[in-house]
């Protein structure tokens, strides 16, 4: 099951999850959204709208579930800036969609859990190294990597990860103004070691190993290109 699986990195799961021979559920807002991906992926998708930010919803979208054998969890929406700026709404936004998001969807998927269930949380690399004064979303994505630490504790033998990605030239950075996306992704070409950003299908990569690697728990995996490192 895959919250956000209509698009971006989710979707990239949901492909490579699909082709390994895996069943998915995608979740997500947008109905048009889900409907297309689903269409691509064929006959073993089918998706059910989510509103994450909603305990009701996510319990609608478990109901009738008989079990979950892997949960990946990239779906957010929220604001990003220095405290100065944001009103505190919008400087908690990213509580309350990512952070409270992801822990909600885990407690209402717990139940249906199978006894070797996994699940991968998603944080960022700015839970490392801040890309600028954003300092509520750095905090957000710092929670969520102890999150996953504390659900890996509690849910055992359930295994719990995080991924945390770097900047990725995909359809979250499609979304904003052109110049806003390319000073973002120079700066953050100087700022790794691989000089380059990342793709959609190179996280997918890592989630699926996260998902999928018996002996990994508790662990948050930055595929970042380095940017962490420095």
């Amino acid at each position: 099951m895959i919250i956000g699986g209509g698009s971006g990195i989710g979707l990239a799961v949901a492909r490579q999850a699909v082709a390994a021979g895996a069943r998915v559920v995608l979740g997500g807002r947008s109905v048009a959204t889900l409907t297309k991906a689903a269409e691509e992926l064929g006959p073993a998708a089918t998706w059910r709208a989510v509103d994450s930010t909603q305990q009701a919803s996510l319990a609608g979208f478990f109901a009738g579930i008989d079990r979950v054998d892997h949960l990946f969890t990239p779906g957010a929406s929220y604001r990003v800036g220095p405290m100065r700026e944001l009103s505190d709404e919008d400087a908690a936004s990213p509580f309350v969609s990512k952070f409270w998001g992801q822990y909600h969807a885990v407690k209402h998927a717990a139940a249906k859990l199978s006894a070797d269930a996994s699940i991968v949380l998603m944080s960022g690399a700015a839970s490392v190294r801040p890309p600028g004064p954003a300092p509520a979303y750095v905090a957000c994505n710092a929670a969520i990597e102890g999150l996953g630490r504390g659900l890996a504790v509690e849910l055992a033998p359930v295994r719990v990860n995080v991924v945390a990605p770097g900047t990725i030239d995909g359809n979250l950075w499609s979304t904003r103004p052109a110049a806003q996306r390319e000073a973002a992704f120079d700066q953050y070409r100087r700022a790794t070691l691989l000089h380059r950003l990342g793709r959609e299908s190179e996280v997918a990569d890592a989630v699926l190993y996260l998902l999928t690697n018996g002996y990994t728990t508790g662990s948050t995996l930055y595929p970042d290109g380095g940017y962490t490192f420095r």
